[in-house]
């Protein structure tokens, strides 16, 4: 039974730092990605790594977020350092088994607030 929970949201600062936590468990993929949903817009990819540690962000964030994953606990990492508003929104991790592909699972999501 797959499983991704995420945790860590809340309210932030500008400027602040927040650490977003996705636990997952029931299997071990190869690529894990955060996505980001705000009201009225489109769901985005925000970062994404792959099972050798390579990862890509989108612009938006390039400088401020970092993902990371720990192997051991089989849980994935969103930093969040100097957020602004328009990183507000619904966070959700998934994964997917290859590197290409639809992600296939999906978290229920944590709300980021930044103001």
């Amino acid at each position: 039974h797959v499983q991704l929970v995420e945790s860590g949201g809340g309210s932030a600062l500008a400027g602040g730092s927040v650490r977003l936590s996705c636990a997952a468990s029931g299997y071990t993929f190869n690529t894990y990605s955060w996505f980001r949903q705000a009201p009225g817009k489109e769901r985005v990819g925000v970062a994404d790594i792959d099972s050798d540690g390579s990862a890509r962000y989108a612009d938006s964030v390039k400088g401020r977020l970092t993902i990371s994953k720990d192997n051991a606990e089989n849980t994935l990492y969103l930093q969040m350092n100097s957020p602004n508003a328009e990183d507000t929104g619904m966070y959700l991790c998934a994964a997917k088994l290859h590197s290409y592909g639809e992600y296939t699972y999906w978290g229920q999501g944590t709300q980021v607030t930044v103001s």
